[in-house]
């Protein structure tokens, strides 16, 4: 880590540091302390306000700049997991925060746990100590002029909300967080799921919905299950999410209810709204189901499906169990569970470039969970990119798009390429990394490939295009 004493390359740094104006950072969290180390590693000062403690939000509970709010599991280590070929993709490309948390790990198997107080120590430490990085405890209630990375996270405050929300337009910043489930195509039942579309023209079997059928007695079984299953606690910010919310454009039903909710209030309520079966005949059958599970394609390749208007406030495990109830998803591979939770995020695939950069105003960009990148090590991701992308900007360099067979360049086209009438926050995951060109049958054998190719691409990207890293001042 770098010590203000002087030393040769601080030396260099605040010499090259002259040539640039300095980088206002907002959000002291994992994005922005990540975006921070890398932009100033490339000789460009840093600003970096944490509006901790002069103003807390409702989940942290200390003033620690990257401190961990929830779990303190930055998940499997394995490259042949999604989570896990990130981050090997990040220690590759250089990431202090990465550096940090291995230095804090804690025993939990193959999963890369840490200790919280330990991680943030040394985050903070490494950021207070670089020579061309100052820590600014206060808020930031506007966008600033000049070149700007915000990553405020999902509970930035209100007041730079506003400031977002008029800088984007007013349908472009979301302010509530209602996920519903994705599922692997080819973990669906289709001796019982079929495609079809409301009112198609007959074409059996056709159409742009996978249907999952109900007979009434599997109905009334899946709602005694869904009524009864356990809840996460809610915190005292997102209990209106009880009474109902607008999320997004709209996608889900006008009032926002968990899924569960709705059941309790009448268990034929879902019949009649967002399973009603109206327009939809089983091609088994013959006949019109009972109720009708629609799932709806979520990217490009067709390998993954939204559960529509499944967001839940069900803990994960019950909603494996549950919703394992749905006909033809009895072996679903649930790629991303439902969540619903109080949160901030950008239509980002209106509003930014894969470069992290906003298209409207080239000296701002973004970072973290505010563009719709889920987890702590996408959020870490985001804030490398946002770092690097910006100090090559302001150098007059070609920024960096990483190539979408990787996991942090397949991660960064989801959340700039996707439909943003259907955007939604999303996590590292394999189903978005563009499909090999000869699959193996098993999946295991799958996921190696994936990883074997991410790895051989970011090593070439590496080599090819980003050499500054083994000299932090280098172009």
């Amino acid at each position: 880590m770098y010590q203000k004493n002087g030393c040769k390359i601080c030396l260099q740094m605040m010499q090259k540091s002259k040539n640039y104006p300095t980088l206002t950072i907002i959000g002291g969290g994992l994005a922005g302390c990540e975006a921070a180390w890398q932009a100033a590693n490339q000789g460009i000062p840093v600003n970096l306000y944490e509006m901790r403690p002069q103003k807390t939000t409702e989940a942290h509970k200390t003033d620690h700049l990257a401190e961990l709010v929830c779990s303190n599991s930055l998940g499997s280590n394995r490259i042949d997991r999604s989570s896990g070929l990130l981050k090997n993709e990040l220690r590759k490309l250089g990431s202090l925060l990465l550096k940090c948390a291995d230095a804090c790990a804690v025993p939990a198997g193959s999963a890369l746990a840490i200790d919280r107080v330990r991680f943030s120590e040394h985050v903070t430490h490494a950021l207070t100590n670089h020579p061309l990085i100052t820590i600014e405890r206060t808020e930031i209630v506007a966008i600033p002029t000049g070149p700007t990375i915000i990553a405020s996270g999902p509970l930035t405050s209100h007041a730079l909300a506003e400031s977002i929300r008029n800088f984007t337009g007013s349908d472009q910043l979301f302010f509530f967080d209602a996920i519903a489930p994705i599922v692997e195509y080819d973990s669906i039942d289709f001796s019982i799921a079929f495609h079809a579309s409301r009112y198609d023209d007959g074409q059996m079997n056709q159409g742009d919905y996978v249907n999952l059928p109900f007979e009434k007695d599997q109905y009334f079984q899946f709602i005694e299950a869904l009524i009864t299953a356990e809840q996460f606690p809610l915190e005292k910010f997102e209990i209106e999410i009880q009474t109902g919310v607008d999320a997004g454009k709209k996608q889900f039903f006008e009032s926002c209810l968990p899924i569960e909710v709705l059941a309790k209030r009448n268990p034929l309520s879902l019949a009649y709204g967002p399973l009603k079966p109206v327009g939809i005949f089983n091609p088994n059958t013959h006949k019109r189901p009972f109720a009708v599970v629609q799932l709806r394609q979520d990217n490009m390749a067709g390998n993954l499906y939204n559960m529509v208007g499944f967001q839940t406030n069900l803990l994960h495990a019950e909603q494996e169990r549950v919703f394992r109830m749905i006909p033809g998803l009895q072996n679903a591979g649930f790629i991303r569970l439902g969540q619903m939770h109080r949160n901030t995020f950008l239509a980002s695939p209106a509003l930014l470039t894969p470069t992290m950069q906003s298209k409207i105003r080239p000296d701002l960009f973004f970072a973290g969970q505010l563009t719709g990148i889920e987890g702590y090590v996408g959020s870490i991701a985001s804030g490398l990119l946002a770092g690097v992308n910006m100090a090559r900007w302001l150098s007059g360099l070609d920024m960096f798009i990483f190539p979408i067979t990787t996991m942090i360049g397949a991660l960064t086209n989801y959340i700039c390429n996707s439909d943003v009438d259907h955007f939604q926050p999303m996590k590292a995951n394999f189903g978005i990394l563009p499909p090999l060109l000869d699959p193996p049958r098993h999946k295991q054998d799958r996921l190696s490939h994936y990883s074997q190719r991410a790895i051989q691409d970011i090593d070439l990207f590496i080599k090819q295009e980003y050499p500054f890293l083994s000299n932090p001042l280098s172009k």
